[in-house]
């Protein structure tokens, strides 16, 4: 099974990029985050064409989460973590094949110290409290998406320009880390221990050649599924694209 996460950053503008990715790359199971179009807009029938069904909760200008299945059907779906009422699309989780997907579009933050970064760690709390208990209904499980979140210092370009930036700072290492703790591995870094790789570039000062980026899209697997990770990658192609999204596809593979 191929698993993999996007954020896409505008369904409507990468959705021509998005339908060629899926021909080329033939994921099993693929979250996007930051589809940026509300419910009724979703191009369903696109990717149904391309041999995807999906299931989507979003909304307009900023936000939206996805989860495409090439050939298993998407059940007990859930668009809200319990006990949480939340404006901003951002979780929707499905059961595939037995295996839980949980896909995550994390609030940015904005800034440390600001309201929105207050938001961002609120959030965090909620997301672990619902995982604590989904994970012990569902063994199998995956945790992926945009984190907004690079957890060390390895994971950025310029540690020292980042040190206690929003993204990189102390408490939402921790939030991260907390999650991990659940019993779930960082599949990325599990097989990349020693190479330096970014999900995330910004458009401005040539970063992507540069390769001035951050780590903090994540594919987290329970241990149940981690026993059977065969490989994940960034797959850096989409990313060099015209008009690419800021983040590349992570893509895991599972036996």
């Amino acid at each position: 099974m191929k698993v993999a996460t996007w954020n896409v950053n505008s369904l409507r503008v990468r959705l021509p990029h998005l339908i060629e990715w899926l021909h080329s790359e033939q994921p099993d199971i693929l979250a996007l985050q930051e589809t940026k179009v509300e419910d009724y807009a979703f191009p369903e029938q696109p990717l149904i064409d391309a041999g995807y069904s999906s299931v989507y909760r979003g909304q307009k200008t900023y936000n939206g989460v996805a989860l495409l299945s090439k050939s298993s059907l998407l059940n007990d779906v859930v668009s809200e973590i319990d006990g949480y009422s939340d404006p901003q699309k951002r979780f929707i989780a499905a059961t595939i094949s037995g295996c839980r997907i949980v896909n995550v579009y994390v609030p940015n933050g904005s800034e440390v110290g600001s309201e929105k970064f207050e938001y961002k760690l609120n959030w965090l709390d909620h997301l672990y409290s619902w995982l604590e208990h989904q994970i012990e209904l569902y063994p199998k499980m995956l945790v992926l998406g945009d984190f907004n979140i690079a957890p060390q210092d390895f994971d950025v370009y310029d540690p020292d320009a980042w040190r206690d930036k929003v993204l990189c700072s102390l408490p939402e290492r921790n939030a991260f880390e907390k999650i991990l703790a659940l019993g779930l591995s960082d599949c990325l870094r599990e097989f990349q221990s020693s190479n330096q790789v970014f999900t995330w570039w910004d458009y401005r000062m040539n970063a992507f050649k540069r390769n001035r980026g951050l780590r903090i899209d994540h594919i987290l697997s329970s241990r149940d599924m981690f026993n059977g990770c065969k490989d994940c990658r960034v797959d850096l192609s989409p990313r060099s694209l015209e008009r690419p999204s800021d983040h590349a596809p992570v893509v895991a593979v599972f036996g």
